[in-house]
């Protein structure tokens, strides 16, 4: 069984690289005073359409009924859901989840377009896992697993307007 303890490293200034980007702490004031479980619809959603059918046997027994949180951290965004039998579910912000990764809306982008790895960026303390280890493990080794270009295109174009914000963001920095 998973460790219950905490896997989390204290933050760090980030990975050799891309400077992180961080959101402005008003977004994160606002984001946290916003209802949290639209988001989490989403994210299952989302889940559900690029993970749920790509997803083995082994990895689903290990997963289901399992509450799986996500930590925005610079948006103040908190996501919560859980492997059904009919799919990724939303949860409610009372229901603690077992494990918990959090990071910057930045490093998730970085994550989610394979620009950094997700060890790479927990090594280097921009990912955090918190709570049981072994399903943080099976649920980074189940997102690795997703080929993004045969995802559904909508899913694809999702993740492209997220790079021109990004880019927008990093160039707007750039001009300071």
């Amino acid at each position: 069984m998973g460790n219950p303890e905490s896997s989390t490293l204290p933050p760090d200034s980030g990975a050799p690289g891309l400077r992180p980007l961080r959101l402005p702490r008003l977004i994160s004031a606002i984001g946290a005073r916003l209802p949290q479980y639209p988001h989490s619809v989403a994210l299952a959603v989302g889940l559900n359409l690029a993970l749920k059918p790509r997803l083995a046997a082994d990895t689903i027994a290990l997963m289901r009924g399992r509450a799986i949180g996500i930590r925005i951290e610079d948006a103040g965004i908190d996501l919560r859901v859980r492997l059904g039998d009919w799919g990724f579910a939303p949860l409610t912000g009372d229901i603690k989840p077992e494990v918990c990764f959090s990071a910057s809306a930045f490093d998730f982008y970085l994550m989610a377009r394979r620009i950094e790895d997700p060890d790479t960026l927990f090594f280097n303390r921009r990912l955090k896992i918190e709570g049981d280890t072994e399903l943080g493990l099976v649920v980074k080794n189940a997102l690795d697993s997703v080929d993004w270009p045969a995802l559904p295109p909508a899913l694809r174009a999702l993740v492209e307007r997220g790079s021109a914000a990004v880019s927008a963001l990093r160039r707007g920095r750039r001009e300071r």
